[in-house]
């Protein structure tokens, strides 16, 4: 492991203020995973660590995997595979018409050991298995987002059509508490909540957070403008990474989510401002680039910076805007990017464009994406 203290300027109420960031531990990787051996990972952007099973949506093939036991080595054949009839095959909807056995680019995944929730993007449907899936291409339970298994239009009436109480559209992010749930409804912009997880078919969601009602598309900077991903801690807090603004929406309260605006912000200085980076050239403890998700851990929140190819660690919940992190996983220091050397000319001990995140106990497993593979660190 390495240090770095580092000098950084952060944006405080809009005003520049000099500040000395805590002396960083930058985290190394524990070891990597790369699926199945004859036909690994590709792109994936779903993972989920529960009571010592492993579950990944492998996103650039079609298909989840479930591991009842953590894998050990750098591969391994998955227990349970879905969306496909075995871990070789990998068309879109299993090469035929979408069905309760298929999926089309899933990506969210959640877990609690005993039901299984998908977010499958491209059928604009999320699928639930209200028993962990113990077959090949098990049949999901349930379908959020469209009338019925055999249908997977956008918003159900196709492109151009205005969303619904019922209606998804490239769905990209899942979580539950283990009683609601929460959908990152991220081509309707807004995030649905359901007081408790769907047990039939196209329910309507109970509430929404982004928008004024359930028909709206239209947003405001204040709002979520891209959310992918939706988080909530053990106390209640809520945290919605907003990818196309570069920022992560902060709530104390989740209920808080479905009448005000986010409490505080990570990523820029306040909710009107959306620059890269903070429209710097390289990133700072402060700015994000492309983020695409968040963990709570501990009092505190970890955020997949995926532009930057890092994982950010802010151990107390942030009070105010514009936080510094104070932990750093994936880079050197905060000073390095995407960009930089590291990245451009290999990435066999960095992260590369991050998109998923999960903890179970201490143990902390990232989608590392863009290097095809799962990467566990130690917190």
């Amino acid at each position: 492991m390495s240090d770095a203290i580092l000098n950084i300027t952060l944006k405080k109420g809009g005003q520049p203020a000099s500040v000395d960031a805590p002396k960083v531990v930058v985290a190394e990787p524990v070891r990597w995973f790369k699926g199945p051996e004859w036909m690994p990972f590709l792109a994936p952007r779903g993972v989920c660590l529960h009571s010592g099973r492993l579950m990944v949506s492998d996103t650039g093939r079609n298909r989840v995997f479930i591991w009842h036991q953590l894998p050990e080595g750098l591969v391994q054949e998955p227990d349970v595979v879905l969306g496909q009839e075995d871990a070789d095959s990998v068309g879109r909807n299993a090469g035929g018409k979408v069905s309760a056995q298929t999926l089309q680019y899933p990506s969210g995944i959640w877990s609690d050991g005993v039901r299984l929730i998908v977010a499958d993007a491209w059928n604009h449907r999320v699928l639930i298995w209200h028993t962990l899936p113990v077959s090949q291409g098990q049949a999901a339970d349930v379908v959020i987002g469209q009338p019925g298994f055999d249908q997977n239009e956008p918003n159900i009436a196709g492109l151009g059509a205005a969303p619904t109480g019922r209606s998804l559209y490239w769905p990209y992010g899942v979580f539950s508490d283990g009683k609601s749930l929460w959908i990152a409804d991220t081509g309707n912009r807004r995030v649905l909540f359901f007081e408790t997880i769907p047990t039939v078919s196209y329910p309507h969601a109970d509430g929404v957070i982004g928008k004024p009602d359930f028909v709206t598309r239209d947003y405001e900077n204040q709002d979520p403008i891209w959310p992918y991903s939706v988080k909530i801690s053990p106390d209640g807090a809520m945290a919605i990474t907003d990818t196309q603004y570069y920022r992560v929406l902060l709530w104390r309260h989740w209920r808080d989510a479905l009448t005000q605006k986010a409490d505080c912000i990570i990523g820029q200085p306040d909710l009107d401002s959306s620059g890269q980076n903070q429209y710097a050239l390289f990133p700072q403890a402060n700015t994000l680039s492309w983020c695409y998700d968040s963990a709570f851990f501990e009092k505190g929140l970890l955020v997949a910076d995926t532009g930057n190819s890092r994982i950010l660690r802010f151990p107390e919940f942030p009070v105010f805007s514009n936080a510094a992190a104070g932990g750093l996983l994936g880079k050197p220091d905060f000073h390095t990017g995407s960009e930089n050397a590291d990245t451009v000319f290999g990435t066999d001990k960095s992260l590369y464009w991050p998109f998923s995140i999960c903890t179970d106990g201490n143990l902390l497993a990232v989608a590392d994406t863009g290097n095809h593979r799962i990467t566990f660190y130690t917190l």
